[in-house]
């Protein structure tokens, strides 16, 4: 049976946000017409949010075309930055993802990011090798819950889960029909009574009782169609 463990990226796998923070203010920085202070709070605060949404609540003083537009060229420069430098592992990631392979589990990243940032991540510290698949908002223009599905669907998994750190997170992998750790590592909390791990280096241990005790059958539902 094809087994999944699929990955939210901020703040389950790592935490960029003050790189994300720094790069948005160097862009902005060159766009003297632009006022705006960007802060590595407020970055945490919309971390896990679709990009339209960021673009929404960062920068709601300006029309929805310079938000857009304003969105697209933070990304661009964002993507550029990280690349360059990175962002803060959570303890023990390869570690985890080396004995979850080593378990028999294919992996994946469904992120609510823009194109080139998983590549970013996954180029950046040379861990693109552990994973079969990624998908993200910017590629499909589709919502997290969409994405998780396609990813799920498109690689022939029977039994899947998704760990990811906040409410959104759990909303979409529902939403797909799979079930959902919460990976207290991150940025918010989850309404729900579901598992958790407070570290990444629990999740292999856990999984290994954890679809042999009924969880992870992934929800039918119709097929995942394009537009």
């Amino acid at each position: 049976m094809k087994t999944g463990v699929l990955f939210d990226l901020d703040g389950t796998l790592w935490d960029s946000s003050k790189e994300v923070a720094d790069s948005w203010k160097d862009a902005l920085d060159k766009r003297p017409e632009i006022h705006k202070e960007i802060t590595t709070e407020l970055i945490q605060s919309v971390m896990g949010r679709s990009m339209y949404e960021i673009a929404d609540l960062l920068f709601a003083e300006y029309d929805l075309n310079t938000r857009r537009e304003l969105l697209d060229y933070c990304c661009q420069e964002e993507n550029e930055y990280i690349r360059r430098h990175g962002g803060r592992l959570f303890e023990g990631l390869e570690e985890t993802l080396k004995r979850l392979k080593e378990q028999g589990y294919d992996l994946f990243i469904v992120s609510n990011c823009q194109v080139g940032y998983i590549e970013a991540f996954l180029q950046y510290y040379g861990l693109a090798g552990y994973f079969e698949d990624f998908e993200s908002f910017g590629a499909t223009g589709r919502e997290k819950g969409y994405n998780i599905r396609l990813v799920a669907e498109r690689n022939h998994l029977q039994q899947a889960v998704y760990v990811g750190d906040t409410q959104g997170d759990y909303l979409a992998a529902t939403e797909a029909g799979l079930s959902f750790i919460h990976a207290r590592t991150g940025y918010g909390s989850v309404e729900a009574e579901v598992k958790f791990i407070t570290q990444l280096q629990e999740l292999p241990e856990m999984l290994k009782t954890y679809f042999a005790d009924g969880y992870g059958t992934i929800a039918v539902q119709e097929h995942v169609k394009g537009e």
